[in-house]
């Protein structure tokens, strides 16, 4: 079980006091501003007015069933407590789990589950009454959309409960205890069957082991193994038993009509289970030997074809342990397995042409392997890509799908419509950068087959796509229709500049259900109608939860810094800012990789959206008094390969260029203007606050300060530590701990097991300030990973946000000093 025991690797070596002053502080929620100051014995609060927020309900989730007659409103509850965190976990290969109930450690708990038709607009809405007690989470319809499922995890189990919509009640189907420890796949083998994975009947209790069996011994004579930094791996024989143990499932037949329910073939470690065509299932498991350098999902693993009674017909393939992978390369031989949702059962993979390295130079990187039904034999190659294979979507009319590849070298994507069977060559339908959000096609439209799976809606000869629509005046979706044999598209809708109105689904009868908001209206499911869809009629009326937020300035500032790059911030001011009034103001920004400037400046978001703050978003300082410059666009543009060489200069010429801005328009001091920012943009900050003296101050929240400590490659760095030793000393805040001047405030979840920002970053870079003679703050929060969820830990934080800007600034709405 985790323990709330800290390492020791967190304590000061001077004596048993100040070990555990230190502990103390941190586990409670922050650290002394000064060496006479005591430690915060509990949890703050945040101001009045952004706890209001923070406690308001969240807008309601939508799902329409696959048959398109019901709409689902799903209530989420929005805060966790530190206690639910608190509880037990084990932490191994790479996974946090709930052991006793054999799920993920965290779930997003339904609070509220309500039904209404779509057909007919004005019926009242059906509550479905969720029994109390345990945690209702993943809602799923059956393909036909007179049924769900819901999973309860409890104490003991995760439950599978199933509804039924023409009553809108729930019922458990017992007897099935869900093992969701690496996957919560159901198959639906028809409308009223399912296989599930799930505990086994005959699990007996998890191994226990009162102490270790020897040392842990670590071997590698001469193989290049460039390995990511990862938490929570196995450690020794004895992780490799007890993960065993919890994440081993067995197959298990379940009808839901009689509650009838049987386990089939053998317990295995399963980690996927889809329906391939209409009766075979295919199957993914791990297999030892296993291995303490990478995660589970990185393992030795083998995909297999079985009937529908859970006997293994065909093994396909057998993945490679990802050990010894170049940076940003795939392990060779078979990877990534997808089984045609069409009746034909066919079943895909991909196969790395290059030896799997990126840096080879070869014409195609990858091929598509297939493997007829009834899978006796041979596969055949059916396509290859110049990039590497990313993505397969089947067409419902196949055999075709629409193949999507990435080209590591251009930071680009193509995306072709490729006959499965070579009946027809490929043809390309997309060819932009990745970052060319102006030029994005969209997502195309699925319908849910009788098998439960989903492929592309074709209709006409046509697809619906369905896109963010952004653009230099803010994003406005859109609903397209392309024609697969012109490649045409013809727009059918497009969001207004007003109201910001997102499609959901296209009706078979050409209708359209979208999801509608403006500035001052919250997000409400619309049906739309007739000659060019003008007509509208409202499904739901959902009320403005947070009314406190409406009269917040937003403005879409554009502008660019010294080289002609364009940039642009969202900027939000309070209510009682007046024209021309300069306040301290806070500056939240990530940085992005870019090849090219033109796409360096595109804009994201939208004004004709409703404001919503998320939990602990810097928009909340606003309701404190401080005017925001939200998601500041901090491009870097260069060559992927060398595009850190650049950095510091680019982030530098970023902020000069923002905080000139800010101050032309009569918003900010520029003495008192503070930049902040999470993980990388954390990691940004950091380095603002270390080779500029541009900023008051700064907020950095779950940042990597010592790239020594990713020494494979970090964000979209390729080089490793070795290849770049300037590069990684230079963007490392830590090596200029004792030039880094200006107040930081640190904060950090005491469990953030992301790649590369572990806890002991915001450690070491803390006694680091604090041995130089900085100004530093670092808070620890108790249970919390990379971001934080739990609602005492989202109070504290912006209380810590807010105190400090006042520290270090002043209270926005008082006098300025003259």
């Amino acid at each position: 079980m985790s323990s709330r025991s800290l390492p020791s690797s967190c304590l000061p070596a001077r004596g048993v006091a100040a070990a555990c002053a230190f502990v103390a502080a941190a586990c409670l929620g922050s650290l002394p501003a000064s060496a006479n100051e005591p430690a915060t014995a509990v949890y703050q609060q945040p101001s009045a007015d952004i706890r209001a927020v923070l406690d308001a309900p969240g807008l309601p989730q939508h799902s329409v069933s696959p048959d398109q007659r019901t709409l689902a409103v799903v209530q989420l509850r929005r805060h966790r407590s530190v206690a639910e965190l608190a509880r037990p976990s084990l932490r191994l290969a790479g996974v946090r789990f709930d052991p006793a109930a054999s799920g993920p450690q965290l779930v997003g708990t339904i609070e509220r589950l309500a039904l209404r038709n779509v057909e007919q607009a004005g019926a009242p809405e059906r509550v479905v009454a969720l029994p109390p007690g345990g945690a209702f989470h993943q809602m799923r319809w059956s393909p036909d959309g007179r049924r769900f499922l819901l999973q309860r995890r409890t104490d003991s189990a995760t439950e599978l409960w199933v509804g039924e919509v023409a009553s809108a009640q729930v019922k458990p189907l017992k007897g099935v205890r869900l093992n969701a420890v690496l996957g919560a796949d159901i198959a639906w083998l028809s409308a009223d069957e399912i296989a599930v994975l799930a505990v086994p009947d005959k699990r007996g209790p998890a191994p226990v082991f009162t102490a270790p069996s020897g040392p842990v011994v670590q071997e590698s004579m001469g193989r290049v193994s460039p390995e990511r930094t990862l938490q929570d791996l196995l450690k020794d024989s004895q992780d490799e038993a007890v993960f065993t143990h919890h994440a081993t499932s067995v197959l298990r037949r379940v009808q839901l009509k009689t509650g009838a329910t049987r386990e089939i073939g053998e317990p295995g470690l399963f980690f996927n289970l889809v329906v391939a065509g209409n009766g075979a299932l295919l199957t993914e498991r791990l297999v030892p030997p296993f291995s303490y350098q990478v995660a589970w999902n990185d393992f030795n693993s083998v995909a297999e074809l079985r009937d529908a009674q859970g006997q293994v017909q065909r093994e396909l393939g057998r993945v490679k342990m990802a050990v010894g992978v170049p940076i940003g390369g795939v392990v060779t031989g078979p990877r990534q397995f997808w089984a045609s949702p069409l009746a034909d059962g066919a079943v895909y993979w991909v196969e790395a042409l290059d030896g799997g390295d990126p840096k080879a130079k070869v014409p195609h990187r990858d091929r598509l392997m297939r493997l007829d039904a009834p899978y006796r034999g041979e596969p055949r190659e059916v396509h290859r890509t110049a990039g590497r294979l990313g993505g397969l979507l089947f067409l419902e009319d196949g055999p075709r799908a629409l193949v999507t590849d990435f080209d590591r070298d251009r930071l680009w994507v193509t995306g072709a419509l490729v006959a499965l069977d070579g009946s027809a060559p490929a043809r390309t339908l997309q060819d932009r950068s990745m970052r060319d959000r102006y030029r994005d096609p969209g997502t195309p439209v699925s319908r849910t087959l009788a098998n439960g799976r989903s492929a592309v809606r074709v209709d006409g000869g046509a697809l619906w796509l369905i896109g963010a629509g952004a653009s230099p005046q803010g994003e406005r979706p859109f609903l397209d229709r392309l024609t697969l044999a012109s490649a045409k598209t013809e727009r059918r809708f497009q969001s207004t500049a007003t109201h910001y109105e997102r499609p959901l689904a296209v009706l078979a009868d050409g209708r359209m259900l979208t999801s509608r908001e403006s500035a001052t209206e919250p997000p409400n499911i619309v049906l739309r109608s007739g000659e060019g869809l003008a007509q509208m009629q409202a499904l739901t009326t959902h009320a403005d939860p947070t009314p406190q937020l409406r009269n917040i300035q937003r403005e879409l500032v554009k502008f660019k810094r010294a080289d002609g790059v364009e940039l642009s911030f969202w900027l939000y001011t309070p209510p009682d800012q007046k024209p021309g009034e300069r306040r301290p103001a806070f500056v939240w920004a990530y940085p992005l990789e870019f090849t090219d400037a033109s796409t360096a400046g595109q804009v994201s978001g939208a004004n004709s959206r409703f404001s919503t703050f998320g939990t602990t978003s810097p928009l909340m300082l606003v309701l404190d008094g401080y005017p925001v410059l939200m998601d500041a666009t901090m491009p870097v543009v260069g060559k992927p390969e060398t595009v850190n060489d650049s950095f510091v200069e680019q982030i530098t010429a970023n902020a000069q260029a923002i905080i000139d801005k800010a101050v032309e328009m009569g918003v900010a001091e520029r003495e008192n203007i503070v930049v902040g920012g999470h993980s990388y943009g954390a990691f940004m900050t950091a380095n603002l606050l270390a080779h500029t003296d541009l900023f008051k101050a700064g907020i950095a929240r779950s940042g990597a300060y010592n790239r020594t400590l990713t020494p494979f490659g970090f964000q979209s760095e390729r080089r490793s530590y070795w290849e770049a030793q300037d590069v990684y000393l230079r963007l490392s805040p830590f090596n200029y701990a004792n030039k880094l001047k200006e107040p930081v405030l640190l904060i950090h979840g005491d469990s953030d097991n992301n790649a590369g920002t572990f806890p002991i970053q915001s450690q070491r870079l803390y006694q680091a300030l604090a041995g130089t003679g900085g100004n530093v703050r670092y808070v620890v929060l108790p249970f919390e990973s990379h971001g934080y969820i739990a609602r005492e830990s989202v109070g504290h934080t912006l209380r810590e946000m807010s105190d400090w800007m006042k520290r270090q600034t002043r209270d926005p709405r008082a006098p300025a000093a003259k």
